[in-house]
């Protein structure tokens, strides 16, 4: 095929430049955009259509999950991976859901990975490393927590006591205690404690976020 047209997005200005520099290094790709944020991101991809973007996932205001459920929503032909920090099996089942057809992890010298990976999604494929595969075969296997019982977590996250979860959903009490009781059987959890660690670990609460 021709040169594999990429557009980068990310709103750290050095990291962006440097994997620019990286893929325009290469043969085989060239780069038609750089973008800080959604906004560029969304207008910079109507002008060009890029064979493939490699997306930031953390990004001030929408973020790069969100960013790609609008991607796809303009061209549901998108072709997007994501570029992270973050490994935790919700996070990267939370992208899978969005649409995205790569996610990769940011590491020095594993811009190779980058390159295979751009080229594996720019034919058609998608390209999820074992680790990555992994996560996302191990979330399947776990049942989905409810709206109501995610605002429980949170809930705990926040070091609530039952009754500040109560008054905070306005809800009973026993409402409280039955949510709690099926997070500890979805989260296989002994107690409220060992629901929020297992919660933490698999992503679901990040505690940095709490107030």
């Amino acid at each position: 095929m021709n040169e594999i047209t990429v557009l980068v997005v990310d709103d750290n200005a050095l990291l962006r430049m440097g994997l620019t520099h990286a893929i325009e290094s290469e043969d085989g790709f060239k780069i038609v955009g750089e973008a800080a944020n959604a906004e560029e991101a969304l207008a910079l991809y109507k002008q060009h259509r890029p064979d493939v973007v490699t997306m930031d996932y953390q990004m001030p205001g929408v973020d790069g999950v969100e960013l790609t459920r609008q991607l796809i929503t303009l061209d549901p032909d998108a072709k997007i991976v994501l570029l992270t920090v973050k490994e935790a099996e919700e996070d990267v089942w939370n992208a899978v859901q969005a649409g995205c057809k790569g996610y990769l992890t940011k590491r020095a010298g594993e811009v190779e990975d980058v390159f295979q990976a751009l080229h594996e999604i720019a034919t058609g494929h998608t390209y999820f490393p074992a680790k990555v595969a992994s996560k996302i075969e191990s979330r399947l296997a776990h049942e989905a927590l409810t709206p109501r019982e995610l605002e429980v977590l949170q809930g705990l996250a926040k070091g609530f006591s039952n009754k500040e979860i109560m008054d905070e959903l306005d809800i009973s009490e026993g409402t409280v205690k039955l949510h709690l009781s099926n997070l500890r059987k979805k989260l296989n959890a002994a107690d409220r404690t060992q629901a929020l660690i297992t919660a933490v670990q698999r992503g679901i609460v990040d505690l940095k976020e709490q107030p």
